[in-house]
């Protein structure tokens, strides 16, 4: 694969990752046509979560395996699946923690099963129990695909030790940030920003960019000492990115995002906006909308009007901003080609703040 190519590369990349997460499923599919339909069915199921999206995750492991020199594509490309495979166990899990039956505008995993069970007659709760605890397998499955992906992926038996680190890592690191989120959704007292950054880090930045920056790198053969850096360009980059979906899920056009711009507000979400609006005089003619399930538009509207006036709307602007400006900066201390590989995502993270 040569890395000479750069970003404009990466499309005809991700083919591969595709191709290493067809043959997965095929061979999964085919496995559980022995056991019977239902689990077939089952499969289909986490088949169709696992499609769509950016493959953000590959699209980084791809990005820093070519720009450090890695020639290999069909190595890189079960690493970018197993990367893959995970986020899908992670969205599973976290729409059964939130209770939520969709995803981009469609029934998830947990919504397909409810569904199934109401248009057969049984009550909305018994239905959506069964949504939720078949959405819990199927996240189960994915998560066990993503670490049998990389014990396919053809490694030497050191690098393959690695790379499993990294992924054990991610999970680790994704599974305190969802538990610090739960709790933060139940305590009384809103978290402070810089608690809020933390959580979103753990719970999204490890597992999304982190890790599989250094994934490619360790994979590449790269030098050691450019992880710390890696880490470093994928956690600021990752808070930018974090703080600009907390905006647009208040603020965002629901006609772009696909997401509505009053249920966070309904959830009672402890975002950076919140958490610093939190620590104003605003505070008391926001809080008790916040967490309102029957929140109407116009209140929704009445909070996102306060949210400007107290400032919390310019500071997590400010802050995505701050944070991506120094990913870009992260960038002078990685090789050029690496640079250049990385550098359209900083740009990306920019202009999702304009």
């Amino acid at each position: 694969m040569d890395a000479s190519g750069g970003a404009r590369a990466i499309p005809s990349r991700l083919e591969a990752v595709d191709a290493v997460l067809e043959s997965f499923f095929r061979l999964a599919a085919s496995r559980a046509g022995r056991i019977g339909d239902a689990y077939t069915g089952l499969w289909s199921a986490l088949e169709t979560s696992a499609r769509g999206g950016k493959r953000l995750r590959p699209r980084l492991v791809l990005a820093t395996y070519s720009g450090f020199g890695g020639s290999e594509l069909g190595t890189a490309a079960h690493v970018g699946a197993a990367f893959e495979l995970l986020h899908t166990a992670l969205i599973v899990h976290d729409d059964v923690i939130d209770r939520d039956f969709t995803r981009r505008g469609s029934p998830n995993v947990s919504g397909r099963y409810r569904d199934v069970a109401t248009t057969a007659g049984i009550p909305i709760p018994t239905a959506e129990h069964r949504g939720m605890s078949t959405a819990v397998i199927a996240g189960d499955l994915a998560l066990a695909g993503a670490y049998r992906l990389l014990d396919r992926a053809g490694m030497a038996s050191e690098q393959r030790e690695r790379m499993a680190e990294l992924l054990d890592e991610a999970v680790f690191a994704s599974a305190a940030g969802e538990l610090i989120d739960v709790d933060f959704s139940i305590a009384r007292e809103i978290p402070s920003v810089e608690a809020v950054v933390e959580m979103e880090r753990l719970k999204t930045a490890v597992y999304t960019f982190e890790a599989p920056l250094q994934a490619g790198a360790v994979l590449a053969g790269a030098d050691d000492a450019y992880l710390p850096v890696l880490a470093e360009f994928g956690r600021d980059i990752g808070t930018a990115y974090q703080a600009t979906d907390d905006l647009l899920g208040v603020f965002g056009d629901e006609r772009e995002t696909g997401k509505t711009t009053v249920g966070d507000l309904r959830e009672g979400k402890r975002t950076v906006p919140i958490a610093y609006a939190a620590t104003t005089g605003a505070w008391p003619g926001i809080r008790d909308f916040l967490g309102k399930a029957d929140l109407t538009d116009g209140e929704a509207a009445e909070v996102r009007a306060r949210l400007i006036a107290c400032g919390a709307e310019v500071y997590t602007r400010n802050l995505a901003s701050r944070m991506a400006g120094d990913a870009v900066r992260a960038l002078d201390r990685l090789p050029a080609p690496v640079a250049e590989e990385l550098a359209p995502l900083a740009g990306q993270a920019l202009d999702r703040i304009r």
